[in-house]
């Protein structure tokens, strides 16, 4: 048995649903790049939000990706 997270239980690639997850022990210590204020997850978009900022970091494969210039400007 693999202890990829990106493998199912039989080695195959891709196939855990919690490979799109992130940990929620990282989201803990993440803030937001441009603020340094609280980052809100949402699972549904894999974004992490920054209202005090108006920006939504994605995620990636269970990575955040929290540049600026790949976050989303949120409506008002």
């Amino acid at each position: 048995m693999s202890s990829d997270p990106r493998e199912d239980s039989e080695g195959a690639p891709g196939k855990n649903p919690a490979a799109g997850t992130i940990d929620r022990h990282l989201l803990e210590f993440l803030v937001c790049p441009m603020t340094g204020g609280p980052l809100i997850y949402d699972p549904e978009r894999q974004e992490l939000i920054s209202r005090s900022a108006g920006r939504a970091f994605p995620i990636h494969d269970g990575i955040p990706i929290m540049l600026i210039d790949e976050a989303r400007i949120l409506d008002t």
